[in-house]
């Protein structure tokens, strides 16, 4: 029983550092390849799900049913939770940096969009004199676009971690123990970005410790989006509007008074503590049942 679950995380994680060395031995993250080993580091789950797959000899058309790649047994629900997500995620962002300014952990420059302007200024870009446009144009894109743009890799992520991992963890931990269990698994796997610093800058290596807290309570929302369906579909989508809108949103700020990412915006504590009462009122009012004994899972 222990088997498929090792085979898996030594493929994640193994594969993951081995993609992410030449940052380690070629300029951290400021490398040009940080983007392009990033992406390919996302493939690195869907390697442990196959290599799962190769061990338990399933055919594939039942595997795909167990790993969420169909769209459940009620597709009008997974039709809906996708959509929900597709609309939710930069809902949630927005309301996260919202809640953010008016406690005053960060500050907005919607007149003059600062930092917005700075952005573009460092990636070599000149700053135009209709600032706001260009906020508009890449927010909309981000929220509508984002989640296509970003299928296929986050759909390498969601494969393992909502598809195999998650059904797996709560057959034989329980519901909120095996989402707590299976972002946690989520979180450090990340680590060989985050000990450099990735998401949280100023607190350098420190940042891969962070990180784990964000993603256990974005894993909960992930893994009821996964078994409330039976698809991980809804997940997929969650996570590439998440990559998408993230980083947009704090761009709203001011160049004079940077966001505090520790604090402020949906990977901030200010986030953590929107995502955690959201994911307690769905397990609450929404509730999900563990799947099949974890024999049929694997």
């Amino acid at each position: 029983m222990k088997r498929p679950l090792l085979v898996f995380l030594v493929l994640a994680f193994g594969l993951s550092w081995a993609v992410a060395l030449p940052l380690w031995f070629g300029g951290g993250l400021s490398s040009p390849l940080t983007q392009g080993l990033g992406t390919l580091m996302m493939f690195t789950p869907t390697a442990g799900v196959l290599g799962v797959w190769a061990l338990s000899r399933t055919p594939f058309r039942e595997w795909a049913r167990q790993t969420g790649l169909t769209l459940g047994e009620r597709k009008g629900r997974t039709g809906v939770l996708v959509l929900t997500a597709w609309l939710g995620v930069p809902l949630l962002t927005f309301l996260a940096l919202g809640l953010s300014a008016a406690v005053g952990l960060v500050s907005l420059d919607l007149g003059g969009l600062s930092l917005l302007g700075k952005g573009l200024r460092a990636n070599g870009a000149q700053a135009p004199a209709d600032l706001g446009t260009v906020a508009v144009l890449q927010i909309v894109i981000a929220a509508v676009a984002g989640p296509v743009l970003n299928a296929i890799p986050a759909l390498g992520e969601e494969w393992g971690w909502r598809g195999w991992l998650v059904p797996r963890l709560v057959a034989t931990n329980g519901v909120l123990p095996g989402l707590l269990i299976s972002g946690a698994i989520w979180g450090l796997w990340h680590a060989p970005l985050t000990l450099l610093g990735y998401n949280y800058p100023r607190l350098g290596s420190w940042a891969a410790l962070f990180f784990i807290g964000f993603c256990v309570v974005a894993g909960v929302l992930m893994g009821w989006l996964r078994l409330r369906t039976g698809s991980v579909w809804p997940a997929v989508v969650a996570h590439g509007s998440l990559n998408a809108i993230a980083g947009t949103a704090l761009l709203l700020g001011d160049a004079a008074a940077p966001p505090n990412e520790l604090l402020a915006g949906i990977t901030g504590v200010v986030g953590w503590l929107l995502l955690a009462l959201l994911g307690a009122a769905l397990l609450r009012f929404y509730p999900v049942r563990p799947p099949q004994p974890a024999e049929s899972v694997t």
